[in-house]
């Protein structure tokens, strides 16, 4: 079929619909769980950089002390390497009730706070009695995360030590990092929607073949059942127009009837074997006798001559004779009108006409499913059947060319074996 029908494009609709489902859900999960991932990072270089501060104030303050006389030493911080690495260092001192004085900055007075500045830190920190963690600029602008850390002369909180970090550094990690999540999200959501993709095509694949089955198997039944139907039109009005003819007409009909409804069994064996909810029958028959009793059923069968010797095989009988009527009416229809020769042998039933015979390279062609109207090159659905119901037998089926013109189709079963 060259175009969709409604039903394959609502499953198409759905595939589409479920794969932006499954991107959806994933793009929600990774984002969920990078918001998570970027709130942790962020806590933790805070925390870090809370901890290295702290600990550089209160590893300077121990080493800072006052002697005997009252005066603050500093000896200590130039030996101590806490504050070779620290990025900026201070300390401050201040005479009850006055304003604090700096007494070392390091590098340079600027990567310290400003008087106010330092003024407001020493009150924190007697206020709080303990080293405090604040945010605060230095006199150069940059913002700097600074630990103030007391340093007691004997009870009185005397002076403080001031370490300082610029953040801008794991702030800048941080902001790599989020980038980092937020391609690897993209690109999680595209192999993700590229696999739900898959998957559902993966999963939707047998409800595609099975309205393609159920197409297949419309377009079959029209064709099997539309010249037994006209016959039996043909033969009732025949049978109420032409005088006495009736009783010939009525049990033309009921041969024609009993055809149709065998032919209705057949089509829904084949659908539900096609359909898995049903095995075919296996049953021993003579093929022999099957194909002699299918060619009478024919509207015409005078055309057609039967050369048969005793072969038992096990299968359907009802898809059987579906496949040999198939057969013979396709020698029919293209044959010319010329006799069709019907020859069956061990395993084997033989069907020749003499009519134009097989273009090159169309041998399998033929047996192509073609719904009438879709321009493909195919015979139409009949040799079709007959390939299906071989090879749902465990055999073939196959178009010749015959030596001396015509073609011969050929229905290949495996034999009965005696037990």
């Amino acid at each position: 079929m060259t175009g969709r029908t409604p039903a394959v494009a609502r499953l198409h609709r759905v595939r589409w619909a479920m794969t932006l489902l499954f991107a959806a859900t994933t793009a929600a999960c990774l984002v969920v769980l990078a918001a998570i991932a970027v709130h942790t990072d962020s806590q933790s270089r805070a925390r870090g950089l809370d901890d290295t501060v702290s600990h550089g104030a209160d590893g300077l303050a121990r080493v800072l002390y006052y002697d005997d006389s009252g005066v603050l030493r500093l000896d200590g911080i130039y030996d101590d390497s806490l504050a070779d690495h620290a990025m900026a260092l201070g300390v401050i001192q201040a005479a009850p009730g006055a304003a604090p004085q700096l007494r070392h900055a390091q590098p340079a007075r600027t990567a310290l706070p400003e008087q106010t500045r330092l003024e407001e830190l020493w009150r924190t920190v007697q206020q709080e009695q303990e080293t405090v963690v604040v945010t605060a600029p230095t006199a150069d602008g940059r913002s700097y995360r600074w630990a103030v850390a007391p340093v007691w002369d004997g009870k009185i909180l005397g002076s403080a030590v001031l370490v300082g970090a610029d953040p801008a550094r794991g702030e800048a990690d941080h902001a790599r990092l989020v980038e980092w999540l937020a391609a690897g999200c993209a690109a999680l959501v595209l192999v993700a929607a590229a696999v739900g993709h898959l998957l559902t095509g993966r999963a939707m694949r047998p409800a595609l073949r099975g309205l393609e089955q159920q197409e297949q198997f419309l377009a079959e039944a029209a064709h099997e059942l539309r010249t037994p139907l006209a016959t039996l039109r043909l033969v009732v009005e025949h049978g109420t127009t032409a005088e006495g003819g009736a009783p010939a007409a009525l049990n033309e009909a009921v041969r024609l009837v009993d055809r149709l409804g065998r032919l209705v069994t057949g089509l829904l064996a084949r659908a539900r074997a096609e359909a898995g909810t049903q095995e075919i029958e296996r049953t021993p028959l003579r093929l022999d006798q099957l194909v002699e009793q299918t060619v009478q059923e024919l509207p015409d069968p005078a055309g057609v001559t039967v050369s048969a010797e005793a072969v038992v095989v096990e299968g359907d009988p009802e898809l059987l004779a579906q496949a040999v009527r198939n057969l013979v009416e396709n020698a029919l229809r293209h044959g010319g009108g010329t006799p069709v020769e019907v020859t069956v042998t061990a395993g084997r039933v033989a069907v020749r006409d003499h009519g134009p015979g097989v273009p090159a390279g169309e041998g399998e062609r033929v047996f192509e499913r073609r719904v009438a109207g879709a321009g493909s090159t195919g015979t139409g659905t009949g040799l079709a059947i007959v390939r299906w119901v071989a090879e749902l037998h465990g055999g073939t089926a196959r178009l010749s060319q015959a030596s001396g013109g015509g073609a011969v189709a050929e229905l290949c079963l495996p034999e009965r074996t005696s037990s």
